[in-house]
């Protein structure tokens, strides 16, 4: 099966990586946050060689400001620096998950259960919104716009539980889990399971149900495992 995504050049794909703020702080910053999101989002594949000239040259700056942002990618395990060999997206490390489903489910079990006690009907609306949005874009086979929904809908049971820096956290512990999660949308038909286990639990949180439906969310956070297993035999050159 051919990956689902092709190699382009750098400047290209970031470019393509829209609504991202770039803080008014120093050029290497500017290029790690770009770089970032086009790994995290399989934009720049697992493997795919990055040569800091090219990427200097692209952004129309020097190797120095390059250099600060593959360093700073290489201390958060997305990019292989090999001195003699070279510089290349990370493969997605699968020992790793386990790990950070644990902290996942640790913190998203929190957010749940307050949520589930307090949430309005404002609240519910807005998951329902961004339920409506997942429907139309498996529809139309739409995986990056549902994962960002699908990123909304977590985001927001976070902030309907009061706690929004709990998301900040997890965005930075699950990055792996997204890498994989990008492969699973197109290669496993997940969307419509997706979309299913959302309404589970929303409708637990409806009822006020608070076991209901952390027990929901345990189980939707849980599939992700599974699925890396059948994703390796798809995607070998992908995981290490």
């Amino acid at each position: 099966m051919p990956p689902p995504a092709i190699a382009r050049p750098v400047a290209s794909v970031i470019g393509e990586t829209a609504n991202v703020k770039i803080r008014r702080v120093t050029a290497g910053s500017a290029i790690y946050d770009r770089l970032y999101l086009a790994i995290v989002s399989l934009q720049m594949p697992p493997g795919m060689p990055l040569q800091e000239k090219k990427i200097a040259e692209e952004f129309g700056v020097s190797r120095t400001p390059v250099r600060e942002a593959l360093l700073r990618l290489a201390e958060a395990g997305l990019v292989d620096i090999f001195p003699q060999s070279g510089t290349f997206v990370s493969l997605v490390p699968v020992g790793a998950i386990p790990e950070a489903v644990v902290i996942r489910k640790s913190l998203e079990g929190t957010t749940i259960e307050k949520a589930a006690a307090i949430a309005t009907p404002a609240d519910l609306a807005r998951l329902d919104a961004i339920i409506a949005r997942q429907r139309v874009h498996a529809v139309h086979d739409e995986t990056s716009l549902f994962h960002e929904q699908d990123e909304a809908f977590h985001e927001a049971i976070s902030t309907i539980a009061g706690y929004p820096g709990i998301w900040t956290i997890l965005k930075t512990v699950k990055m792996q889990i997204d890498r994989a999660r990008r492969l699973t949308l197109p290669a496993l038909g997940r969307m419509n399971s997706v979309i299913e286990e959302h309404v589970t639990i929303r409708d637990a949180i409806a009822d006020h149900d608070v076991e209901r439906a952390k027990g929901a969310m345990m189980h939707h956070l849980s599939a992700v495992i599974p699925d890396v297993a059948e994703l390796r035999l798809l995607y070998p050159d992908y995981f290490r």
